[in-house]
């Protein structure tokens, strides 16, 4: 089944404790480029497998879209330096989506619109319970690997996202073939961020399950 659960984290529909030493590091992405935390609204859908695309049900970590995670005035090298600055993950690359449904096997992505907006599509596009947002500039989508996507239109022209991985971490492609099943396997063995990309050490990243 496929589950969309929105969090207001301006009317408290996310309110945690946080410790002193963590102010930090929030105050910090208010102070760069982020959005404040507590105005953030987060999109989760859980996507079931479809042929051999397995969505979220390898790890059973959600599709998230942090709507309006920068100001809408934030540039591409903005972007890149606040992610650098939060040592989550490594800006390696610019660009639009693949208009072709793939996936990730070897590692999770974040990818932040640095330009325009579009229409994607997250679960491969003849899954039944695919998802198909509209996302803009500003935005941030934290994609599990496993999860299909791909572009359906580019809604202004010049779509541009920054995409980002787990320090250390390399992507790869992959398109849901049969030669595939030992890297899909190998999913279940990633590890989880332990820091949100964006926000540090509080975030929708860290309460994705």
């Amino acid at each position: 089944m496929k589950l969309c659960i929105q969090c207001d984290f301006a009317h408290g529909a996310y309110d945690p404790v946080i410790a002193p030493e963590f102010h930090s590091i929030s105050k910090a992405a208010v102070a760069m480029n982020a959005n404040p935390l507590k105005t953030l609204r987060v999109s989760r859908y859980q996507i079931p497998p479809h042929n051999l695309i397995p969505n979220t049900s390898i790890q059973h970590h959600p599709l998230l879209i942090y709507h309006s995670a920068f100001p809408s005035f934030a540039s591409a090298t903005s972007i890149e330096s606040h992610l650098r600055q939060m040592g989550v993950v490594t800006p390696q690359w610019r660009y639009t989506m693949y208009s072709t449904t793939h996936f990730h096997s070897s590692s999770h992505e974040v990818l932040a619109i640095s330009n325009g907006r579009a229409k994607l599509c997250f679960g491969g596009e003849e899954n039944p319970q695919s998802v198909e947002p509209v996302v803009e500039k500003g935005d941030v989508i934290v994609v599990a690997a496993g999860v299909g996507h791909r572009l359906l239109e580019d809604l202004e022209g010049g779509f541009e996202m920054v995409g980002s991985y787990p320090t250390g971490k390399q992507w790869d492609m992959c398109y849901g073939r049969e030669a595939e099943r030992e890297k899909i396997e190998a999913i279940r063995d990633l590890k989880w961020f332990d820091r949100d990309p964006v926000y540090g050490h509080e975030g929708p990243v860290l309460n994705a399950s």
